[in-house]
């Protein structure tokens, strides 16, 4: 399996509810450092998994539409836990959302895979894998 993978960085607000989160429960910032992760079992007619550039700019758009906001105020997520692992999944598919609408060009409809990885830090990350 070949992959590519792009990077971006995520600045957030929100609050956590749940006693599970302690402190996380009041509203506190979060950075997170963003890769996703492109596959697919052989190159295509031009030796790459994906273009690259391509592939950051749609990156780039997705952060770009959550950066800087309080995600407790944001519609999309009305009574959710913004948890590291619903936003990995919420951007994965997003960024799948926009490999089937052609933004990465023809070539990428041969993708077969996806991760996207949030780290919280140097030492706690979390992924979600999607098929495509």
């Amino acid at each position: 399996m070949f992959t590519v993978t792009v990077r971006d960085h995520l600045m957030i607000a929100h609050s956590l509810r749940g006693e599970v989160f302690g402190p996380a429960q009041r509203l506190h910032g979060a950075t997170y450092l963003v890769d996703a992760t492109f596959e697919r079992p052989e190159l295509d007619e031009d030796n790459i998994v994906v273009d690259m550039d391509l592939a950051a700019r749609e990156v780039r758009g997705i952060v770009g539409a959550l950066s800087f906001q309080n995600l407790d105020d944001h519609p999309d997520f009305a009574g959710v836990n913004t948890t590291t692992e619903f936003l990995a999944k919420v951007m994965a598919d997003r960024l799948a959302a926009r490999i089937h609408d052609g933004s990465l060009g023809a070539n990428a409809q041969g993708l077969t895979g996806l991760t996207v990885r949030l780290h919280e830090s140097h030492i706690a990350w979390a992924d979600y894998h999607r098929a495509l």
